[in-house]
């Protein structure tokens, strides 16, 4: 079955320039990435993001996290990967969430750790089901970034709405 997984490449990763390896990596599922950008992350995305996380004690330090805060890198990677099985085939190259659990030859086994906090430094998040996936594309890209159409969309008229341009 086709389908989309969203991918970032977390500031650890960024930090520790593993994008192209991890790249690389991802690249051995033969799927297509169908939508790619740098992002800030907000505390508003960040919450949202981990909202399945907020009654565990480590939460405030996971926003940090993903906000950039403990690399001093204040932005992620975010991809969709598009294609059959998408979210299984990106879990397996991404490892279990716990870097010292995951496979050795994993993403997460190769670049993750565990911070003396408890964080877990994981260096990609991949969504863990198509549930997630969709609630998880739908926050972090709107649908002209992406290209392919995923999802169901409709046409609004905005007026006043304030946006940056090229001078």
């Amino acid at each position: 079955m086709e389908q989309a997984a969203l991918i970032l490449i977390k500031p650890d990763g960024l930090k520790k320039s593993l994008t192209g390896n991890i790249l690389t990596r991802l690249s051995e599922t033969k799927l297509e990435i169908v939508a790619a950008k740098m992002a800030r992350v907000s505390r508003q995305l960040a919450e949202e993001h981990y909202k399945h996380l907020k009654d565990k004690p480590f939460f405030p330090e996971i926003i940090r996290y993903i906000q950039g805060e403990l690399h001093n890198r204040h932005k992620v990677l975010a991809l969709i990967y598009w294609g059959e099985d998408a979210i299984a085939k990106c879990r397996e190259l991404a490892g279990a969430t716990n870097p010292e659990e995951a496979e050795p030859t994993s993403i997460r086994g190769s670049y993750g750790r565990i911070t003396t906090a408890g964080v877990y430094e994981n260096v990609i998040h991949v969504s863990s089901n198509i549930e997630e996936a969709e609630r998880e594309i739908k926050l972090w890209f709107q649908p002209g970034e992406v290209i392919v159409n995923l999802y169901p969309t409709k046409e609004v008229v905005k007026k006043e709405v304030k946006a940056k341009e090229w001078t």
